[in-house]
């Protein structure tokens, strides 16, 4: 909004000129999502306590958790409401790239919302049926996909993406199968965000790493200059992305205030879904979908970890009779927990790792 109409009256003030650009309008989104979810913040948690859709914890969960039960949960609305209307203030509503990311947003968001609200609100402990989650995740993938190989948004091959380490190479998918690609991508990433977020704080920070780091890709792969320089895809308009992905840190942030250890309130699948599915298309407007597997390494860590956790559980009672475990309790977070290890400990150096995992991401779009 902010681009379209300030830019209109810059022959009364040179200054409406700075919101034709993007490191000026990113630099205010990520400061407004933050406002935003400061002031939201503590009225939304009230409102959510006088609902009482407090947070159910398992019995099988670390004991340290069973305290946590009744806090208020849900409060990834927070982070939506913060990164949308940051966004509609500071990007260009015209770029198909912000268009297609603020849906993927509020489309998983929905998603979260209806499992949390079956899950607290009508006390049915499985929430929304897992098939009927993957449905819904499923037919955004399958529809975003589709649409990227019948339209592209750019003038490579929609069904064309980059791959890491390599500036005269790209994978070229065959259309059906790069649909379903997509859908994985997307439907994965959401999930192992929700695996992350059992930890106060952890799928917060993490998330606003990730974001700040496809942030940057997105805003040198919108440059003509910086991505010819780095053997990128030079997408036009794809640096408008990089505003929702800050606005997005900013909100993920201005939760992480109320979130962190001993966390006021939780983002439940509302939020875990919602940050999941944009960070995913995000990877896949950008063309770097295999990039999202080195900058979200803590993510694909606790997802492999479940997988694994399940898989042998399951291998073993049937080749034993008996089911034997890889960790102490998966995700792997809990493991760590099963150790010993403090809970803002095992955040703390979670944290460290996905900022190790940003710098290799980013590291790669110079090493090619």
């Amino acid at each position: 909004m902010l681009p379209w109409l300030l830019p209109r009256f810059s022959d009364v003030s040179i200054v409406f000129n700075l919101f034709r650009y993007i490191t000026f309008r990113a630099a205010g989104a990520v400061v407004t999502s933050l406002l935003i979810a400061f002031l939201v913040g503590p009225m939304t948690i009230r409102w959510l306590t006088s609902l009482r859709v407090g947070q159910v914890v398992r019995e099988v969960g670390p004991e340290t958790h069973y305290g946590k039960a009744g806090t208020p949960t849900m409060g990834g609305v927070i982070i939506i409401f913060a990164a949308t209307v940051s966004t509609l203030l500071w990007a260009r509503l015209d770029d198909p790239y912000t268009i297609l990311a603020l849906v993927a947003l509020l489309w998983m968001g929905a998603i979260g919302f209806l499992d949390d609200y079956l899950k607290v609100v009508q006390q049915r402990t499985q929430g929304l049926v897992a098939r009927y989650k993957m449905i819904g995740q499923g037919i955004f993938g399958i529809g975003l996909g589709a649409l990227l190989v019948w339209h592209p948004i750019s003038q490579y091959p929609g069904s064309m993406t980059g791959v890491p380490f390599l500036s005269d190479w790209g994978a070229a998918f065959w259309p059906p199968a790069f649909v379903v690609f997509v859908a994985i991508v997307v439907s994965g990433t959401s999930n192992t965000v929700n695996l992350t977020d059992g930890l106060d704080g952890l799928a917060a920070g993490l998330t606003a790493i990730v974001a700040v780091t496809f942030g940057i890709v997105a805003y040198v792969t919108g440059r003509v200059n910086t991505s010819h320089y780095l053997g990128l895809f030079y997408l036009p308009g794809a640096g408008e992305l990089s505003i929702f992905a800050v606005a997005l840190a900013g909100a993920a942030i201005g939760f992480l205030w109320f979130n962190a250890h001993p966390a006021e309130v939780f983002m439940g699948d509302t939020g875990a879904l919602a940050l999941g599915g944009a960070i995913g298309v995000m990877a896949i407007l950008l063309k770097a979908e295999f990039l999202l597997v080195i900058a979200g390494g803590v993510f694909v860590m606790e997802g492999v970890s479940v997988i694994l956790q399940t898989s042998w559980f399951k291998y073993t009672a049937r080749r034993h009779g008996q089911g034997r475990r890889v960790f102490r309790m998966a995700p792997i977070h809990h493991h760590f927990e099963k150790l010993g290890w403090r809970e803002s400990k095992v955040v703390v150096r979670f944290w460290i790792l996905g900022i190790l995992c940003a710098m290799v991401a980013l590291s790669t779009l110079k090493v090619r």
